[in-house]
């Protein structure tokens, strides 16, 4: 185990709905209220897409994520990893505009194509308060989220271009490799990497002790050098992370992934989250890291280097 951690605290996402909880962010200030909330509460990143303001809806609008990210910048310094996920059918030029227009420290790449399912989650309510939600969530019982050789070609390139250091979004084990790839093809892409294993998303790797040992000794054999984190979609967040912690790893937890705190306790913020992993870390001895010192184990170009 490590002395420090980053925690990472995703926000609001582009897989819950309005109807799903009433504690996601939708609104830029909303977001960024809850950007200043996981900082005081812990975190030293925060994760944020952008969301329709009147209705929820997951959107790719330049103006929304200034609005958020002058906010956040204006109260804290926190490290903002932007996405290049967005939201489901966005184009890879809607995706990777927030990289070429604001370069942050930080924004998501993920590291290949997979089958992303939310339509199970259509069976378990009868109404939705706003007409996209079950169209969004039935569309993806056919769809791929696609990430080609060709565009996270091209998404290296951008990120490169913008001194923006990518985290690498590892959903299942081959995309380690397909990073592995990029490395050895001459890809700009600076060492140490920076891995999120993304765990529990229907389509990728299901979260368990065995398949997340299997994913961090898997890049130490293919990669080498490289920091990492886990995320995990619902119920086994808190003990996955546990063991990301146990493992030498960071965390990531918040109401884009995990809507509860605890059974049947639907979290009000995602700071809830934070304070609750910050505590488990601090029974194991290991402290956040500011953003400062995420900074420095990320090798990032520092808050005065942005577009924003």
């Amino acid at each position: 185990m490590k002395s420090k951690a980053i925690i990472t605290a995703a926000l609001t996402g582009g897989i819950h709905t309005p109807t799903m909880s009433p504690y996601v962010p939708l609104t830029p200030q909303q977001i960024a209220d809850e950007a200043v909330r996981s900082y005081e509460a812990g975190a030293a990143v925060c994760h944020i897409h952008a969301r329709d303001p009147e209705t929820g809806m997951p959107v790719s609008k330049m103006e929304l994520y200034r609005e958020m990210l002058d906010s956040i910048k204006s109260r804290c310094d926190i490290v903002v990893c932007i996405t290049t996920g967005g939201g489901l059918g966005m184009t890879p030029e809607q995706r990777v505009e927030p990289v070429t227009r604001f370069k942050p420290e930080l924004a998501s790449f993920n590291a290949g194509s997979i089958n992303f399912a939310l339509f199970p989650a259509l069976n378990k309510f009868e109404e939705f308060k706003f007409d996209w939600e079950p169209q969004y969530l039935a569309m993806s019982e056919d769809f791929i989220f696609p990430n080609t050789f060709k565009s996270m070609k091209e998404f290296s390139i951008k990120f490169s271009e913008n001194s923006t250091k990518p985290e690498f979004e590892v959903y299942d084990s081959a995309m380690i490799n397909n990073i592995a790839f990029m490395i050895d093809k001459g890809y700009p892409i600076q060492k140490p990497v920076y891995i999120q294993f993304v765990m529990g998303v229907l389509g990728g790797i299901t979260p368990s002790s065995e398949n997340l040992l299997f994913l961090v000794q898997y890049a130490k054999r293919l990669i080498g050098d490289f920091e990492f984190s886990v995320c995990v979609a619902g119920r086994d967040q808190f003990p996955m992370c546990t063991q990301s912690l146990l493992l030498g790893g960071n965390v990531r937890v918040g109401l884009e992934d995990n809507l509860y705190l605890d059974k049947g306790n639907k979290a009000k913020s995602s700071a809830e989250q934070v304070e609750k992993i910050a505590r488990i870390a601090g029974e194991l001895g290991i402290e956040p890291s500011t953003p400062d010192e995420a900074r420095e184990t990320l090798g990032l170009k520092g808050l005065n280097a942005v577009n924003f």
